[in-house]
């Protein structure tokens, strides 16, 4: 385990280059002010500094009245030496942008900026027109361009324009895999200690598994057919969501709403009763209330509100929805018990064929060559501002948040600065990629209680397989540079080990059918 985890770490970290981005920051300054803007560009024909300390500094010329496509369209009055070496800002349309930028370059001026009220859309030209570019040239927002007038007024701005280099392995990469682990580990420890408490508050003899279900309402899936109704019913919803989503997705948020914050009450309340919080209680028209309880719903339903209210707020908002996110896996994997490990086999092969199919095969039968799982994870509005290649379309004028589907973790990648400037860019990881293999992990911790397994090895075993299977993912994401249906490795990594552990042991029977016994060592790891 230790060598394939190095292996895996070797390789994420060799696929970690630099990457050059389309995207980069403006920054001007006069009279101590400074602001920075977005800026889209293209690397391969006018490259721009990697910092600040190395970028060019130019006195900004608002042209902005002309689209210069023509040396006589300068502004009367507008002397050559005020062109020389500045940069100038002028409008897009009329004519393309490398005539722009070779009648700015005829007249001396030392970089480009065309403001545009559509879109920024990587500059591109002819192969022949690039190498005679020779001055720097970029897309800025003309509302942008508006912002320079209120924050310096008329003052002689000066300008600096520098790309920061993006890095394929973000430092977020780490919080996710931390974040995705720590929450399979915990639910199955918590789905173990019920196990436990629930054998323990029965009197229960070793006997059990799949005829019994939890006094706490736990819910248990013990029959194949189930399972394959279940695994029909969420290929329907994903089909259904991909063709009336702009419908759906307020069902989908409201159910979460409810589902999140419930979640997040037994969270707490659990967290609460292990620290011995006690609670006070009253009667009202032989109605019983605890005090704690009523605080801890006023909380989790403040909190779930905050996040319907302020959801497309996506530079803060990230932070509640992946609280709830968690809540919501963990009370999931301590709900949801699969019986058996059979049952098990069943359900992670199943959802691995999905996801593979609803990533890797859908491309081809959609028209715009996303995947569904995409498509519908990112919400339709998202198209534009995806880098396709090396061309990257940002909106030059903010459009209305978009509805997404509240499915994903999401976290903010802290390397990409210029990219967070232009829009805010995320790496996602899918409630279903901690949820499914979760179950897994919570029926072996459920097993290590069956047998009395002190050093709980069903549950560390497939706690380790699933953050190398973590890793894996991460790796494979980054050498093709592309999106990954995680249960690809997730499956694999998870159902193997948690096997080789029970054939290594000699109960493979037992943890194949999901009956539980007790062993004659019973203080056996």
């Amino acid at each position: 385990m230790a060598t394939l985890g190095f292996i895996l770490l070797s390789t994420i970290l060799l696929a970690a280059e630099k990457m050059n981005c389309q995207e980069a920051i403006l920054h001007l300054s006069y009279g101590g002010v400074q602001k920075e803007y977005c800026l889209v560009y293209n690397q391969s024909w006018t490259p721009l500094a990697r910092s600040l300390d190395q970028a060019i500094l130019f006195p900004l010329l608002n042209l902005s009245t002309t689209t210069l496509c023509d040396p006589s369209s300068v502004p009367p009055g507008t002397s050559p030496a005020l062109l020389n070496g500045s940069a100038l800002v002028v409008r897009s349309g009329e004519c393309n942008i490398s005539r722009k930028a070779l009648v700015a370059q005829r007249l001396g001026a030392g970089a480009l900026l065309v403001a545009s009220r559509t879109y920024l859309v990587t500059p591109s030209a002819n192969e022949s027109e690039y190498a005679k570019v020779h001055i720097p040239l970029v897309l800025m927002r003309y509302m942008d361009l508006l912002d320079t007038k209120q924050v310096f007024g008329g003052g002689q701005v000066q300008a600096q324009m520098f790309s920061p280099p993006q890095a394929a392995l973000d430092p977020n990469m780490a919080v996710m895999l931390l974040i995705a682990v720590c929450t399979v580990a915990l639910g199955g420890y918590w789905s173990g200690a019920c196990e436990r408490q629930r054998l323990t508050g029965a009197g229960a003899d070793g006997g059990g598994g799949e005829e019994k279900a939890a006094d706490s309402g736990d819910v248990f899936l013990y029959s194949p057919l189930k399972v394959v109704v279940f695994v029909g019913m969420m290929c329907l919803m994903l089909v259904l969501m991909y063709f009336f989503y702009t419908v759906l997705v307020y069902v989908f948020i409201s159910i979460f709403f409810l589902a999140s914050a419930t979640a997040l009450f037994s969270c707490f309340d659990a967290i609460l009763e292990l620290l011995g919080v006690g609670t006070v209680r009253f009667s009202v028209r032989r109605w019983e209330f605890s005090v704690r309880s009523l605080i801890l719903a006023a909380v989790c339903i403040s909190i779930a509100v905050v996040w319907v209210v302020y959801r497309n707020e996506d530079r803060w908002i990230w932070i509640l929805q992946d609280l709830l996110g968690i809540a919501f896996c963990l009370n999931f994997m301590k709900t949801i018990s699969l019986s058996n490990f059979k049952i098990c086999v069943i359900l992670l092969s199943l959802l691995l064929i999905y996801d593979v199919f609803f990533v890797f095969i859908t491309p081809y039968l959609t028209k715009n060559g996303v995947s569904i799982m995409v498509q519908v994870a990112l919400g339709p509005e998202a198209q534009g501002e995806k880098t396709q290649g090396n061309v990257v379309m940002i909106p030059a004028v903010p459009k209305p948040p978009s509805e997404k589907l509240p499915v994903v973790m999401r976290l903010p990648r802290f390397s990409a600065v210029a990219q967070n400037l232009c829009r805010m860019q995320f790496s996602i990881l899918g409630y279903g990629d901690i949820i499914i293999p979760g179950l897994l992990v919570a029926y072996c911790s459920r097993f290590d209680v069956w047998v009395n397994s002190s050093r709980k090895i069903y549950l560390v075993s497939c706690c380790i397989a699933y953050t190398l299977g973590v890793l894996v993912t991460f790796a494979a994401m980054l050498l093709t540079e592309s999106g990954q249906p995680a249960l690809l490795y997730l499956v694999p990594f998870t159902l193997l080990s948690s096997a080789a552990v029970a054939a290594r042991r000699g109960e493979m029977k037992h943890f194949w059918t999901g009956s539980v016994y007790q062993r004659e060592d019973l203080g056996a790891p």
